[in-house]
């Protein structure tokens, strides 16, 4: 097979995995329970976790949302008991991405989970963190749901305020929920203490659902927000602020936000200016990797070589990774776009 990073721009070969591989790259929307990896289950249980989900099956996809949640919650119950399990499932997510040529990740821990186990939130944010690779730079950032500020939550969410590697907060949940009052404040004090703010809108929500993460909540970073593109108004909103969406085709199109990879918004919101990333969400449930998510968009979506390389790029630079690792990377990017893209 001729080396993809010298063949005409048209050749199939540049849409190759091999030129994939070759692409630096980030994972910014990623739910650590939800990505992890199934032969843990197996081990758990192999009888009752003898077969992956029926939901890894590229043409599966789901009547529900709630269809998703009660298999998602059925198969993350058993394993997430303790710090200890975080670790062990994070280490082999890490190595995994790692071989994938994943330099940065940003993935986020359900916060709440702390009143169900035996384990406080900065135990599980150190094991996570713990469990990084040498050359691998990973943000972790705890989740939230809509409706989560009962109970002793609101002293849990005050103390995370002051845990040192914290780099933020991530607003998880089903959009049918509506925005609390809290939740603005509490993003508002993650802020101030150096935090990093970011919410899931745009998927089941609509686009006014994006127009509230970036007015009220203040964020940049919004997960998903394909439905931004039904709004031209709120689009330009994105691309004015500087908003980078992180997005997971894959799992848009398995939830029924996007009825193909052909389809998916992400063509006409890249084309629109707004920038977009490329993540998995939970392949613990889609069955995706990263891999999988740019190959699909150059074979479903058209993007050219160059698009991919954009869309890596973008990663690079909304995160918040130390700049050596930003420039590097960036400087990888060029090279292979002069290597004959």
């Amino acid at each position: 097979m001729p080396d993809p990073m010298h063949t005409p721009i048209s050749a199939p070969e540049h849409q190759a995995p091999e030129f994939i591989n070759r692409i630096p790259k980030t994972e910014t929307h990623l739910h650590l329970e939800g990505a992890l990896p199934f032969e843990l289950l197996q081990r758990l249980d192999p009888v009752k976790f003898a077969r992956p989900p029926a939901s890894w099956a590229p043409e599966y996809r789901f009547g529900s949302f709630g269809e998703f949640d009660q298999l998602i919650l059925g198969l993350l119950g058993p394993w997430f008991t303790s710090a200890a399990r975080y670790h062990e499932a994070a280490a082999i997510v890490f190595r995994r991405l790692a071989e994938q040529n994943v330099r940065y990740v940003e993935t986020s821990f359900h916060l709440p989970i702390v009143q169900f186990i035996e384990a406080r939130g900065e135990e599980i944010l150190q094991a996570i963190l713990e469990a990084v690779p040498a050359g691998m730079t990973v943000r972790v950032f705890a989740g939230l749901v809509r409706d989560c500020h009962t109970g002793p939550m609101p002293a849990v969410i005050t103390d995370a305020l002051r845990w040192k590697w914290l780099a933020g907060f991530d607003l998880h949940g089903h959009e049918t929920l509506p925005l609390e009052e809290w939740t603005p404040e509490v993003w508002r004090r993650a802020r101030n203490a150096d935090k990093e703010t970011k919410a899931h809108a745009g998927e089941f929500g609509g686009a006014e659902n994006v127009r509230e993460a970036v007015e009220r909540l203040g964020v940049r970073r919004v997960q998903h927000g394909v439905r931004a593109v039904d709004d031209p108004s709120v689009v330009a909103l994105l691309v004015r602020e500087g908003v980078t969406l992180d997005i997971t085709p894959i799992s848009n199109v398995k939830l029924g936000v996007a009825r193909s990879l052909r389809e998916h918004p992400i063509r006409r919101l890249h084309e629109a200016g707004v920038r977009c990333t490329l993540s998995t969400d939970d392949p613990l449930i889609f069955g995706n990797t990263l891999t999988d998510e740019y190959a699909g968009l150059a074979a479903e979506a058209g993007f050219s070589p160059a698009e991919l390389l954009q869309l890596a790029r973008n990663g690079f630079l909304a995160g918040t990774m130390p700049e050596p690792v930003r420039r590097a990377a960036l400087a990888e990017i060029a090279e292979l776009e002069r290597g004959g893209v």
